[in-house]
């Protein structure tokens, strides 16, 4: 049998043992409840938030139905701005009204043909619309200023003086052609073989001008529904006009401008309804604004009368194939940024592209480059230029290369 001390002594180490362990059980759950907390309390602010969150997408789909449940507004157009807040319009279902318009209207922007919106019920003017513009016609606009310059064309000097007369001078200084008494051109029409520079000339006058450059192609204006073609020259004009100053460039006008004949398809027939709007939209328009106009063709010889008569394109100019002369100074533009070799005579390569456009010159400059490339050359020699010119126009100049070079080529 244990003695009295022995049994109160170790029962007195395990109490406190148990103790021990009790504490410890109880910092690891307080430590875990802690941890519970704290994560109760993030998953609080995360709902929280997609609650605030979930309110706002259930208010925005409210307004959402809302203006889907208010009533269509009707278009119309403004006829007459009148006294006391008062307009006449017609509207796209025929009828004409006399109504008044919101305060908060812009009063500046009623003005005759104005698009407008109607309420339904009250037929007040809700809101100023803006301009109806067919896309293709916005896309027309060249953002950016032109960068070509006079300095960037060659050999054709007596036609930027030319072109500088009847666009340049009317948009920079019209006061000049009011103190002499005189009506400028109303249009300039550029012809000639293609590659010869007419687009670079009317680039070139965008940018000396600072004006808005739209450059459209005349085939665009062919459409396959009826009045779909007159329309969009129409807006062509409108956008010419909303942008001044602008330069419309129509190229290739020969699409659109060709002689009128008495057998015609229904297809030949919407184009002259075209050719109609364009001479009407030449007729209303003013030479002495800030719209210039310049047109484009390779055909001139099957351009209609009608648009090459005085009043419309009144001043015609040639843009020729360049001579030597002009050759040598357009291939000194080309080649004045290039690695050249000693060997490179300029004016040898002027005599071997006799009947070359500015187009192939530029053409040649850039095949004799992509030859020194594919050698991994630092400099282009003239046989680079050879090559090119044979790639670009033919063999047939190899024969004159070797009588001008002095070299026999097997």
């Amino acid at each position: 049998m244990e003695k009295p001390s022995e049994i109160s002594l170790t029962t007195i180490e395990d109490l406190k043992k148990e103790i021990r362990i009790l504490k410890e059980d109880n910092t690891k759950n307080k430590r875990n409840l802690m941890w519970k907390v704290r994560k109760l309390e993030k998953d609080n602010v995360l709902i929280e938030n997609d609650k605030i969150r979930l309110e706002r997408e259930v208010k925005n789909l409210r307004a959402e139905v809302e203006r889907f449940r208010s009533p269509p507004l009707i278009i119309a157009s403004v006829l007459e701005v009148l006294d006391n807040n008062k307009v006449a319009v017609k509207s796209t279902t025929g009828p004409h009204f006399v109504i008044n318009y919101s305060k908060y209207v812009n009063k500046d922007a009623l003005i005759p043909g104005a698009r407008v919106a109607l309420n339904q019920q009250t037929f007040g003017i809700v809101e100023v619309l803006p301009a109806e513009k067919d896309p293709l016609v916005s896309g027309m606009e060249i953002e950016g200023k032109p960068n070509i310059s006079y300095e960037d064309i060659g050999g054709l000097s007596d036609q930027i003086v030319e072109l500088k007369e009847a666009v340049e001078l009317p948009l920079i200084k019209p006061e000049l052609f009011t103190k002499v008494g005189i009506e400028p051109p109303k249009g300039v029409l550029l012809y000639g073989p293609p590659g010869t520079g007419k687009t670079l000339l009317a680039k070139a006058v965008a940018k000396e001008t600072k004006a808005t450059f739209i450059k459209i192609v005349a085939s665009e204006f062919v459409k396959k529904y009826i009045g779909e073609g007159a329309r969009l020259v129409r807006e062509v004009f409108e956008l010419a006009n909303e942008k001044a100053p602008s330069i419309i460039f129509i190229d290739e006008l020969d699409a659109v401008a060709a002689k009128r004949l008495n057998s015609s398809t229904s297809g030949d027939r919407e184009v002259q309804r075209t050719l109609m709007q364009l001479l009407a939209e030449l007729d209303g328009f003013d030479s002495r604004g800030d719209v210039g106009l310049i047109g484009a063709t390779n055909r001139p010889d099957i351009l209609d009368s009608a648009l090459l008569r005085p009043g419309r394109f009144d001043r015609l100019i040639e843009i020729p194939l360049p001579n030597y002369e002009s050759r040598l100074e357009i291939l000194n533009i080309h080649t004045k940024k290039m690695s050249l070799s000693e060997d490179v005579d300029i004016a040898i390569l002027s005599n071997l592209t006799d009947g070359s456009s500015g187009a192939d010159l530029k053409a040649i400059c850039t095949e004799a480059g992509m030859f020194a490339i594919r050698e991994e050359k630092e400099e282009i020699v003239m046989d680079d230029f050879r090559n090119a010119i044979d790639k670009v126009l033919g063999s047939d100049n190899e024969e004159i290369f070797n009588k001008e070079s002095g070299v026999m080529f097997g």
